[in-house]
């Protein structure tokens, strides 16, 4: 919506030398114009858009010029003159077109002359002899070619073209050859050829339509010897693999469009052109000019890349239309298309399956041109039941979810095609009864929804056959559609989908003959599921289909919207005044939008896409303002951004923002800053931005109007608008707004209230802002509103430890800081310079990023060097008073001069005791604080030059010295533990083993016992004695503030490890300043090439031997920079040396020296990191030779033939290929290599050393991963990261026989003797990948690799006696089983089972076997196959056979874990059958759980294997036995047998009492369920579900009391939450024993051990009947208080429901019913006060309500005011915070505490007539203000910085005492304007008043 700024075009203009204007200057006349004169006008301009328009002026003037001129010198000069502009113009530029077209309409009478200059000047051009200048020559040949006449006469009469052309050719290709290896040369070459190769098609298409047939037939010619040249070679660059694709491709084009120009017969070419892609080598009869230039197509075997691009040319060049050719054209089409799906299991790699589809996609529309020569043979060949399509459609089904995006569109196009093709050949039958069309319907419905191709298939079918006939076979597409738009990857296609389908479907209504009622139908088809999903769907599910479909729909038909507000709004004000029990289901939650959140999110949609106007709606009463209010602060996150929406996003740019909208926004950002969710923190402030955006563009509108008063009534409605009264009132909203977010960053806010507030003000001062030179009046100045205070407020967030919140705030300030100076004292400036040194070491992390952002803020100030650095650094004189850029520069030389002096002064000494650096100094925050003072600075455009050079050359020195001192930690096989930290003396000892691999540089021997370092004191070495237990286990260090610290092998750990990523990130920042150009000798760059190779080599060494992950990979970051800058440039030894490198690294690992020190553990350590960062270096659109080589070499390495004398390669080899596959950035280039790196890592997998196997499963999962996507769920079994069994073989077909080999050897094992002592190591993976995929019914005949065989193999898997093996063989079994043919395969595994009186019986074989029962079963439910006949058959067949396998559920079967197996199959079987079906089967299962344990007791003393497996399943058949029997039908019906039915042997509350906590936690799970349905009115209220409910309150009040299992104590909360409680409630005193105020009692006594949602609902009912005494209402409120402060959105929530009942029982006009907790936080103490009043309470309750507010923790914290502070309430450990809450804001609370408290002592007047208890609140806040106010004295100069959590927690507690004060009148009495302020819960103060001050 926001109005984008036309860019400027610029033109570049040209020039003519002296000599050229000399001439111009002779002819030129000063009395008339001429053509020279004109000319010379021309090219005197400097603008190239006025010499457009002064060219523009050439053929007018030509034209007036009389025949007399042709020979006029004049003429002939200034034509010669525009030939040469013309060749000298860039291709791109206008100008060279608009010269061209003025060209084209010179006289005829003239063009002759025309002609003979241009000649002459295109010879000059074609004399060019330097490689790279043939670009231009190319494009001015291009340029002639392209709609310019006179330039194709001028090709025409020149001779030299096509020798220059064929020069060109060979000279690239030679100077190709010789560049091997530099990348960047070679491309732009490469692309210099294929504008040869493209121009020459060009010309011979241009030459064939101008020259004379003679003479282009005639073999002596000059034109036929050429043309004989461009074929040889265009064959030479076809066959030629070490050109790039394009290259090949387009010569694939030019062969046969040259083979087209020169061969006779032409009827004979497609049989010519067949017998190359079939592989016929007949020469005979062939012209021998065609033998000679193109014998090695016809004598050597063609690559499977040559074929495709010969495909593409024949497809391309040749005329398919009307079947032109003939026969042999129509054979040539057909073996085309043999060609191509052969080449489609052949080419993986990502360019060439790119190709191939979109090739494919060609020939079905050369197959559609074909068809229209209505030839018999060729629809029989084409017709959907043809070989040809079937094996087309194949391509499609599995390609349709292929990785590539451009693979799936052709994908999407061929089947578009194949249905286009099969239409064509089926004109004039019926489409609806046509076979193929309805089986492949019916095929498309069948498969699964998860499936993106079924989407687009549809979408194709629609429009084949019209969306009525595909909802005849389903009239719950729709529905289906849209409930799987909760996946973010499917909603795109389902939403296309629809809106093909409900566009279609509105097309064929209103062409039908039902005028009036159609609407109707469409709605309830399209329209009511969406409202009812948009109602109660959850978050992810409305969120796609608002974002994907509903702006869809209200496109096709905008007059539906007012059909949806009109239910919506009536559901949403109805239930307003309903009871509370139906609030939750209609208005929404915090999981549900509800009616309310349906209606804002197409209210918003609408007006974001212009379908209404706000206003209009409004004054309508369509909408109310207080729908919107609610809205607002809806507990839903979604339903608060889409009324905030409503509000900000409109259609015109340039709408006015009405009060009533300001107002909202200010409620809005009240109650809505404070949002833990990142991405609704974005949109909040992505939707701000457009709202001031609008402000800004709509205010421009309103000067313009107040400056043109006469031409108001060209605006609507303006005689009612006031200009300058809408600018005051966006002038105080405005400042109102920033008022407000200004003062959201107070001490103690939360991460997300700053977050939001600076985004906020960020957007205010950058949209604004207006640019120098600008024209346009500023609505508003963030500038103007900035004071002292509040820079220093921003200057304070750099404090926070979110480092977002730091890069706002710092952004804020760069932003102002042109409108006002930061400081007016230098001893501020002095104070943070101190503060940020002293946080650049300090041993928080943390702390040296904060420093950082100090010292980069603080360099802007042009008075830091005299202030701050002048006291260490000498001021620069060279400097320039009035230059804010280089007062940057030279403030930033300056300080990091200063830090650089100090770390290396720190580095000597650390040096010497790198264990007191560690301490007291840890080098990395002086490092990190240069690396971001660099990063800020214009690098390549720097005034002092020369001292940055000696800057950047010590900065290399100490980088290096630096990581020579903490290297040998990070390098140590053990780097986390360096220092004893273990007290034992066995411990001590394995510890000088760790300790002598690493060779410390420090002196004091600190690696070999604990000691005390204390200053001006000689460290003297103590010996560990006798070994006893050392008292400290960590060092103690003594700092300069005589305070003594623990120094933990951690903080040395974090100190070395985090320098070496300070240096890696440097040095790679430095890298970044060798310039492009770079050489050996010296330049003007500030880094040399020889810098660079050394630092290339620092990286070698630490990436091969650091051992700590933080430092390799953060050395890796550095390193890719490095390789980056090193693709980049032109030097040869640069450009090369990664390569370099790569193999170096490639041959030391192949090597395996003993002396290698090359890391084998910890995933190879930095290695594969190294081998990335070359890799990612190699130009990805290139032939990729470094990937392949590497790979090929790693392959070898990771799957020896031969045993290796070491495993050491092989463990790297596969360390580095799982890196390798794990990259997301080598993408598609890395797949062809996926189904080598699957073969390798299962058979390391058998390996009997363990690395190669650990390796081996490393690698396994990475390739899992990149084969079937990241798992976004926590279902192992989801079927979004599967894929057909056709698709994945088609992928990977080399897997295919691997794969089957591997399992048959698996199952041979298994099956052996011995079985229960051999399993199989590659079992489990061979199932993992089995198991991942899927069956589809799309899977055609036409595949060679049948999935048939698999099937025994993996049943003999089943009965593996690894218990995962079994259960991922039943899973794994699955694919491999046609839907139809599961009913025969359970029933043959079932037969397979045992008897009662078999001999032997395995356990196992029957576990695994009912394991691939159950999964069986359970795909078959998952299908939709269970209504057809057959299913019906084959389950009655099954229940009969399970019947006679019932032992294996009972006692006979000892086996408690088949037991449960067979259980589980039995509830399965319940799902698919009714209740009055199969009697004596129910008749079975009640006996089976009247004999089982449940009935009569557990019987085992000890834990038994499976016992809480069989608990478990048997109940799980006891809740669905209940579930069934419990029908209406069942229950009402007078038949014996379901009588018989309808009496289980168990009730649910016998398995509530059971004493097991699994079995009573299913069984209230199921009593959970059910209350839900009967809730949702999904069950009818008589009979059924209901009676399964009767007297459980007092069963589940009992467990409430005395349930000792958590989980099932937070379920029977649940379940307490979903009953009604005021039915519930009055049975406590029968069922527990406790009235409710004991039981409230009971609640807040347990309120500190559970915050779960269960408990502030119990507190909703109590407040409502129960409360009458005021300190239980106190303790409630407390509680209810405490809970809205909770971190747990879902507890907050919660407990905002008590004031959703308080706000139900007002009388008032509007009252919020659904809340989010900060609202609910300021009604709760606003509820809380008037309860007081109303109860007359407010003396008793009026100091219990301070005592809250003065807190009760002490200011001290442990502090002494007359000492110095320190910080003695941290430990040493450096990342551990502790329990901390995230989301709380005490001073918010403390705020809306006081806010109430001062109201109502206005109303009472504090008539308290206990005055001790008054005093004595009075002393303690006067006693607490005082102590606050010393300690806030005693803090060291700037605390906000160095003692923040000090500062913070003062800061917080000093106004909690002012509040406190000013409440007991101890300070000025409030005014007026601070209650209005305060009284803000539903009103916002008028803008135009004065603005508030709190």
């Amino acid at each position: 919506m926001v109005l984008k700024k036309k860019k400027e075009i610029w033109v570049d203009a040209f020039s003519l030398d002296c000599q050229q204007l000399e001439k111009l200057q002779g002819f030129s006349k000063a009395e008339e114009q001429n053509l020279a004169s004109l000319l010379l006008h021309c090219a005197q301009l400097s603008n190239g858009i006025q010499q457009i328009q002064c060219i523009k002026q050439i053929t007018p003037l030509v034209k007036t010029m009389d025949q007399s001129s042709t020979c006029d010198h004049m003429l002939k000069a200034c034509l010669e003159i525009l030939g040469e502009i013309y060749f000298s113009l860039d291709v791109k530029n206008p100008l060279k077109k608009v010269l061209a077209s003025s060209l084209n309409g010179f006289p005829e009478r003239f063009m002759t002359l025309a002609v003979q200059s241009f000649v002459c000047c295109l010879r000059e051009e074609l004399k060019t002899t330097d490689v790279y200048l043939y670009r231009k020559v190319l494009d001015n040949l291009a340029s002639c070619m392209e709609d310019f006449s006179l330039g194709m006469m001028n090709i025409s009469n020149t001779r030299f073209s096509v020798p220059f052309l064929q020069k060109s050719l060979l000279d690239l290709q030679e100077e190709n050859r010789s560049n091997n290896g530099n990348r960047i040369v070679q491309t732009r070459l490469m692309h210099d050829l294929l504008m040869a190769i493209k121009v020459s098609m060009m010309l011979v298409q241009k030459l064939q339509e101008n020259i004379q047939g003679s003479l282009w037939k005639n073999h002596e010619s000059f034109v036929w010897q050429s043309m004989c040249n461009l074929l040889k070679t265009s064959t030479d660059f076809l066959t030629d693999d070490t050109l790039l694709q394009t290259v090949q491709t387009t010569s694939g084009l030019a062969f046969i469009l040259f083979t087209k120009a020169m061969y006779e017969p032409v009827e004979e070419l497609p049989s010519l052109i067949s017998d190359l892609l079939c592989g016929s080598r007949k020469l005979a009869g062939m012209p021998a000019w065609f033998v000679n230039n193109c014998g090695a197509l016809r004598t050597e075997q063609l690559s499977d890349s040559v074929l495709l691009f010969l495909c593409h040319g024949a497809l391309a060049m040749l005329d398919w239309k009307s079947g032109s050719m003939g026969e042999n054209g129509e054979k040539l089409l057909l073996d085309i298309a043999s060609v191509l799906l052969s080449l489609s299991s052949e080419l993986k790699e990502s360019s060439m399956a790119t190709s191939l589809s979109r090739i494919l996609a060609i020939w079905t529309n050369s197959a559609i041109a074909a068809l229209i020569s209505d030839s018999p043979n060729l629809k029989l060949k084409l017709n959907g039941n043809s070989e040809v399509v079937g094996k087309l459609l194949e391509y499609v089904y599995t390609h349709w979810e292929h990785p590539l995006d451009a693979v799936r569109h052709q994908s999407k196009l061929i089947f578009r095609n194949l249905l286009r093709i099969h239409q064509t050949i089926i004109t004039g039958s019926d489409e609806k009864s046509d076979p193929f069309f309805a089986r492949l319907t019916k095929r498309l419905l069948s498969l699964e929804w998860h499936v993106k191709g079924k989407y687009t298939s549809l979408a194709c079918l629609v429009e084949c056959l019209g969306t009525e006939n595909i909802l005849q076979l389903d009239r719950s597409i729709p529905v289906q559609i849209l409930n799987v738009m909760n996946d973010q990857s499917l909603a795109p296609y389902a939403s296309d989908l629809l809106e093909t389908m409900f566009t279609n479907h509105k097309v064929q209504f209103t062409s039908s003959s039902q005028k009036s009622t159609w609407i109707d139908q469409w709605h309830d088809i399209w329209v009511s599921p969406l409202l009812l999903i948009l109602c109660e769907g959850n978050h992810d599910q409305t969120t796609y289909i608002i974002d994907y479909y509903l702006p869809k729909l209200l496109r096709c038909s905008p007059d539906s919207l007012s059909y949806m507000i009109r239910i919506l709004q009536a559901s949403a004000d109805a239930n307003l005044d309903c009871n509370y029990d139906c609030i939750s289901f209609s208005l929404g939650s915090w999981s549900t939008r509800g009616a309310l959140g349906a209606l804002m999110a197409c209210l918003r949609t609408a007006r974001a896409h212009g379908h209404l106007e706000l206003s209009n709606i409004m004054s309508s009463g369509l909408v109310s303002t207080e729908s919107i209010k609610q809205g607002l602060v809806h507990q839903h996150n979604q339903v608060c951004i889409d009324a905030l929406g409503l509000l900000c996003e409109t259609h015109r740019s340039t709408e006015i923002v009405s009060v009533e909208e300001m107002q909202l926004i200010l409620f809005f950002i009240t109650y809505n800053l404070n949002n833990q969710s990142p991405s609704v923190r974005q949109q909040i402030c992505s939707l701000l931005r457009k709202l001031f955006c609008r402000i800004r563009e709509s205010s421009q509108v309103l000067y313009k109007l107040e400056q043109n008063k006469a031409k108001q009534e060209l605006f609507e409605d303006s005689p009612k608008r006031n200009p300058l009264g809408i600018l005051q009132k966006y002038r105080d909203f405005m400042s109102s707004l920033c008022d407000r977010l200004f003062e959201a960053l107070f001490p103690g806010s939360s991460h997300p209230t700053r977050f939001s507030a600076l985004s906020i003000l960020g957007s205010v001062a950058e949209i604004f802002s207006l640019p120098k030179g600008e024209r346009l009046l500023s609505i508003y100045k963030l500038d103007q509103e900035i004071s002292s205070a509040r820079v220093q407020t921003l200057i304070q967030c750099f404090a926070s430890t979110f480092e977002e919140v730091k890069v706002l705030a710092f952004e804020l300030l760069m932003k102002l800081r042109d409108q006002y100076c930061f400081f007016q004292d230098s001893e501020s400036l002095d104070l943070l310079f101190r503060a940020a040194m002293d946080l650049s070491t300090s041993t928080k992390p943390y702390d040296c990023v904060t420093a950082s952002y100090l010292l980069n803020f603080l360099v802007y100030h042009k008075g830091l060097q005299h202030i701050s650095l002048g006291k260490w650094i000498k001021h620069n004189p060279q400097m320039k008073e009035d230059s804010s850029v280089g007062t940057v520069e030279e403030n930033t030389l300056a300080v990091i001069k200063l830090l650089l002096v100090n770390v290396e002064e720190e580095i000597f000494q650390a040096k010497k005791s790198l264990l007191q650096a560690a301490a007291s100094f840890p080098m990395y925050g002086r490092v990190h604080c240069i690396n971001r003072a660099l990063q800020q600075l214009p690098l390549n455009n720097l005034m002092f030059v020369s001292e940055w050079k000696q800057i950047v050359s010590r900065l290399i020195l100490m980088s290096y010295e630096l990581s020579a001192v903490v290297s040998p930690v990070v390098q140590s096989s053990s780097p986390e533990g360096l220092i004893p930290m273990d007290i034992d003396s066995e411990t001590a000892d394995r510890l000088q083993m760790i300790l002598s691999e690493i060779q410390p540089q420090d002196t004091n021997d600190y690696f070999l016992q604990a000691k005390m370092l204390k200053e001006h004191c000689k460290i003297q070495s103590e010996k560990l004695a006798d070994h006893k237990p050392m008292e400290n286990i960590c060092t103690e260090m003594k700092g300069k503030e005589s305070h003594i610290c623990d120094v933990t092998a951690q903080m040395v750990l974090v100190c070395c490890w985090r320098s070496m990523k300070e240096v890696s990130l440097l040095l790679g920042t430095l890298c970044k300043l060798l310039p492009t150009q770079a050489s050996t000798e010296p330049s003007d760059g500030l880094i040399t090439v020889e810098q660079v190779k050394n630092i290339g080599d620092y990286f070698k060494h630490h990436l091969m031997q650091s051992r700590h992950r933080g430092a390799f990979e953060l050395a890796y970051a550095g390193f890719v920079q490095l390789t980056e800058t090193l693709s980049r440039c032109n030097s040869e030894s640069l450009h090369k040396m990664p390569e370099q490198w790569l193999s170096c690294v490639l041959e030391e690992i192949k090597a395996c020296d003993p002396s290698s020190t090359l890391c084998a553990t910890r995933r190879s350590a930095g290695i594969p990191f190294y081998i990335q960062a070359l890799l990612a270096s190699e130009p990805k659109k290139g032939k990729t030779d470094l990937l392949k080589m590497t790979i090929k070499e790693l392959m070898s390495l990771a799957a020896p033939l031969s045993e290796p004398p070491s495993v050491i390669p092989q463990v790297h080899a596969l360390n580095i290929l799982r890196a390798l596959f794990r990259d997301a950035r080598l993408g598609e280039n890395i797949m062809p290599y996926v189904a080598d790196g699957i073969q390798a890592a299962i058979l390391g997998f058998m390996s009997p050393v363990w690395a190669v196997r650990n390796s081996s499963t490393l690698l396994f999962s990475a390739l899992i991963t990149r084969i079937f996507g990241v798992k976004r769920g926590k279902d192992e079994n989801s079927k979004k990261n599967r894929m057909t069994g056709a698709e994945f073989f088609s992928r990977f077909p080399s897997l295919y026989p691997f794969l089957l080999k591997q399992l048959e050897v698996v199952a041979n094992t298994l099956n052996s003797e011995d079985e229960e002592l051999k399993i199989h190591p590659s079992l489990f993976l061979l199932l993992l990948i089995l198991g991942k995929l899927y069956p589809s019914p799309m899977d055609g005949t036409y595949s060679a690799l049948s999935m048939a065989p698999f099937v025994p193999y993996i049943i003999r898997c089943g009965h593996s006696p690894v218990y995962r093996s079994r259960e991922m063989s039943g899973r794994a079994l699955v694919p491999f089983v046609m839907i139809n043919e599961v009913p025969h395969t359970v029933l043959s595994l079932l037969k397979g089972l045992p008897d009662s009186t078999s001999l032997c019986i395995r356990q196992n074989n029957i576990h695994g076997t009912l394991l691939q029962v159950f999964h069986l079963l359970q795909s078959y439910l998952d299908s939709k196959q269970l209504g057809n006949s057959d299913f019906v058959q084959g389950l009655s067949d099954i229940i009969a056979c399970i019947g006679s396998k019932l032992w294996l559920a009972k006692r006979p079967n000892p086996c408690l874990v088949t037991r449960a197996a067979f259980l589980d199959v039995l509830v399965m079987l319940l799902t698919l059958i009714s209740g009055m079906q199969f009697v004596e089967f129910w008749e079975e299962m009640n006996r089976v759980i009247s004999e089982s344990e449940l009935m009569t007791g557990v019987p085992y003393l000890t834990a038994v294997p499976g016992l809480v497996q069989y608990l478990q399943s048997i109940t799980k058949l006891v809740i669905s036995v209940l579930s069934v029997t419990s029908t209406a039908d069942i229950q009402s019906s007078s038949s014996p047998t379901a009588m018989k039915i309808a009496k289980p042997s168990l009730s649910i509350v016998h398995l509530l009492h059971h004493e097991f906590h699994e079995v009573r936690l299913l069984a209230l799970e199921a009593v959970l369920l059910w209350l839900k349905k009967v809730n949702a009115k999904q069950v009818a209220k008589e009979g059924g579900v209901p009676c399964l409910l009767v007297d459980l309150e007092g069963i589940l009040l009992s467990m409430a009391l005395k349930e000792k299992n958590l989980e099932c104590f937070y379920k029977v909360l649940e379940i307490l939450y979903n009953m009604d409680l005021r039915n519930v409630l009055p049975k406590t005193e029968c069922s527990i024993k406790m009235n409710p105020n004991e039981f409230l009692t009971w609640s807040l006594d347990i309120m500190d051990n559970s915050n779960r949602y269960g408990l502030p609902c119990i507190f909703k009912y109590f407040y409502l009947k129960y409360l009458k005494c005021l300190s239980d209402t106190l303790a409630m409120w407390k509680c209810v208080i405490l809970l809205l402060q909770n971190e747990d959105l879902v507890v907050r929530d919660a407990a905002a429901e008590v004031l959703q009942v308080a706000q139900a029982e007002k009388k008032s006009r509007f009252t919020f019913r659904v809340m989010n907790a900060p609202l609910a936080l300021d009604l709760a103490f606003g509820t809380l006060c008037e309860q007081l009043q109303q109860w007359g309470q407010t003396c008793a309750g009026i100091p219990v309500l301070l005592e809250w507010l003065l807190g009760d923790s002490d200011p001290r914290g442990g502090l002494e005011p007359s000492a110095p502070v320190s910080d003695t309430s941290e430990d040493d450990c450096l990342f551990d915070k502790g329990e901390a809450n995230f989301w709380a804001e005490k001073l918010t609370s403390a705020r809306l505490l006081g806010k109430h408290l001062l109201l109502l002592a206005q109303a009472t007047h504090l008539a308290l007539p206990d005055g001790e208890e008054l005093d004595r609140l009075c002393r303690r806040a006067q006693d607490q203000a005082q102590l606050i106010a010393r300690l806030l004295t005693a803090l060291p100069p700037s605390p906000e910085f160095l003692k923040t959590a000090e500062f913070t927690k003062l800061a917080i507690q000093n106004e909690q005492t002012s509040l406190c004060l000013k409440v007991l009148h101890l300070e000025a009495k409030p005014t007026t304007r601070d209650f209005d302020f305060w009284q803000s819960d539903f009103k916002v103060a008028n803008l135009t008043q004065p603005r508030f001050q709190v």
